[in-house]
């Protein structure tokens, strides 16, 4: 297990993983994919943990795609594209369901995987020189329907067929005309907004983001698929919760709300 090359800490609230590969642009093999798994099932059941934070090490790269050197032993058999699929399908999948508030915080390189890991997340903040390619047209790859469609949801159907089709490299600009990103900050400012956009959201009530996030989750399904029982479960527990009173005691006493997740 390369548990060196993915890096996990908790601070503040704040769970981190962090792709530690930089040498190769912090491109990600199988077993890096099965530790990301692992620990957002880690900070899923720790209550500590608020929300997650996903970044790259080395200042080049956020995440660059899959680590190529790898696919003659990773990804060459049918039976071994299928069990790498399985893999990093659980991580997407995992990240996507993840049930609290994650930011992907990205510098560098955005690539292929990266791309794919960026947009299961909720909030994209990348610094102005960040670059984004999905490049599988020069790779000969195929993307399953299921994660194009993480793409199409965040920047529709023509911005998603121009991306794999032209597997160019666009720039922060374009990433944020196209709505990939959501905020395009200076390169020596990207850590400190991103911290600060965490403390922001943290500071909030954690049971009505939770509420918020499993909503905006159910109503991307199809109908049939919506569990709208839970949905409503965890909106009346807000309205349960001592988090509700603290809200609107706060409010009264004109200070700022301690919530606490209760």
């Amino acid at each position: 297990m390369s548990s060196d090359k993915i890096l996990g800490h908790v601070e503040n609230g704040i769970g981190h993983i962090v792709f530690n590969n930089p040498d190769k642009r912090n491109a990600v093999s199988l077993d890096m994919w099965q530790r990301v798994a692992e620990l957002l099932g880690d900070y899923e059941n720790d209550p500590a943990v608020r929300m997650v934070v996903l970044s790259g090490s080395g200042g080049k790269a956020f995440v660059s795609g899959a680590d190529i050197s790898k696919f003659d032993s990773e990804r060459a058999t049918q039976e071994a594209v299928a069990e790498y699929g399985r893999v990093t399908g659980e991580a997407y999948t995992s990240l996507e369901n993840f049930p609290k508030p994650t930011i992907a915080k990205i510098n560098g390189y955005c690539v292929g995987g990266g791309v794919a890991l960026a947009v299961s997340c909720d909030i994209r903040i990348c610094e102005e020189g960040s670059r984004f390619s999905v490049p599988a047209a020069k790779l000969g790859l195929g993307y399953q329907a299921k994660y194009v469609k993480r793409l199409i949801d965040v920047v529709g159907p023509s911005f998603t067929k121009e991306i794999f089709y032209t597997a160019r490299m666009f720039d922060a600009a374009e990433a944020k005309v196209m709505g990939l990103v959501n905020r395009v900050v200076p390169v020596d400012e990207l850590d400190a907004y991103v911290a600060d956009y965490a403390e922001r959201i943290n500071a909030n009530a954690p049971l009505t983001i939770l509420a918020l996030k499993a909503s905006v989750n159910e109503l991307g399904k199809d109908a049939e698929d919506r569990d709208m029982v839970r949905c409503e479960a965890l909106v009346d527990d807000c309205f349960k919760s001592q988090d509700y009173l603290e809200g609107r005691s706060a409010f009264l006493e004109k200070r700022k709300p301690e919530f606490t997740g209760s």
